[in-house]
Parts: C-alpha cells; structure tokens; sequence
C-alpha cells in the first residue's frame, strides 16, 4: 500500500518504520518536510520519504493522522480531495477535543468524503515499535462505520505485528475506544505500570 502518515512523532514515526519493514511505501506529510523537529526520523527512513502533507496524501491510497486532535482543522484544509481515500485516525481527545466536534474522526467524517477508521491510538508507540509479548502480538483495536476503511486498518496492525485487531463497533463506539485509550493511559502511566504493558482479549 502507499501510506501517507500526517504526523512524525513517536506514533507516527513508529508505524512509519513498522510498514517500510512491511514493505509498504511510506510518506511523511509535514507542513515543513524537513524541519529540524523532522531530521532525526527522517536520519533513520530517509529524507526522500518526506514530503509536504498536499503531495504525500495525493500519492497515497490510505492517511493516518497522528497530530494533537486541534490540528486537524488546518490538516483538512491541507490535505486536498480524499475521495476514493481511506482516513485513519490515530488521535486521542480526551484530553483536547476538536470543538465543536467530540474527535477527530467525527470531524473528518463530516469535513471529508474519505472513509475513515479509529484505530491505532490506544497504545503506547513502544507497542508499536514492538507489539509480541512472549511471544504472542497484543490485540489493536478500531471502530468506525466504513467495513472497507477496518479492513485495511485491519491489515496494517497484522503487517505491524499485533495479533489481531478486533472490532469495537461502529461511529457510536469512536469515543468509548478512546478512553480505553485512556485506561491504557491511566495504567501505564499514571499508576506506574509502565510503558511496557498491552492489552489482550483472550477467549475460553
């Protein structure tokens, strides 16, 4: 796939160098491509792969977006004609929302005509980076209403490494996997478990 990710830092950074190691074709979007914030993960996949976030989503089928949830109103100013596009939003607002939106992907759901998916926001970047725990992959998880959109979300997560990634439901259940984003959070920070810790859903 060719993938636009619209955000360089630890998410996105780590899901970059995840789906290169795939073997997907990766873009960084940033605003200034090559900017001293920029230059430390562009040293590590290649300046090439940046562009400014206008060029990368037009040569990409699939977006993430992995931004403070309030830069999305100058994101989709930027980002040009997604139709025909899918939309993954790796943000978390449950600290910040968009206002007068609740997230960022009833945002894009009602600025763009992309199909969008929540997913990839609730773990830390190192599970990203490294989602096998004894040898098993942790579990990601993604909502939405676009079946099309979880399928593809679906794939990148295997093609990360995580076991599987299950189905929270659909755009009604958007904000409840963000706060359980927010017990991840809760857990491995503030209680102290830290980051090295991940969620699993096992059947009997």
């Amino acid at each position: 796939m060719n993938i636009a990710i619209i955000g360089s830092g630890n998410v996105g950074g780590a899901l970059a160098k995840q789906w290169i190691k795939a073997g997907h074709t990766v873009l960084i979007g940033a605003k200034f491509p090559l900017s001293e914030k920029n230059l430390k993960l562009a040293n590590q996949i290649g300046e090439d792969r940046f562009a400014t976030i206008e060029n990368a989503v037009k040569q990409c089928e699939v977006v993430l977006i992995a931004t403070p949830p309030t830069a999305i109103f100058e994101i989709v100013e930027q980002i040009g004609n997604v139709s025909n596009k899918i939309i993954i939003d790796a943000t978390n607002s449950v600290m910040k929302s968009p206002e007068p939106y609740n997230t960022v992907y009833h945002c894009l759901t009602d600025k763009t005509n992309a199909e969008v998916v929540k997913c990839f926001n609730s773990t830390g970047f190192e599970n990203m980076l490294n989602p096998v725990y004894n040898g098993n992959g942790i579990d990601m998880f993604m909502s939405g209403d676009s079946e099309n959109a979880k399928s593809v979300a679906k794939q990148l997560a295997l093609d990360c490494g995580f076991g599987s990634c299950i189905d929270f439901g659909k755009s009604d259940k958007v904000e409840l996997l963000e706060k359980f984003a927010l017990s991840w959070i809760n857990l491995a920070i503030m209680q102290g478990q830290g980051r090295n810790m991940a969620f699993k859903v096992v059947l009997r």
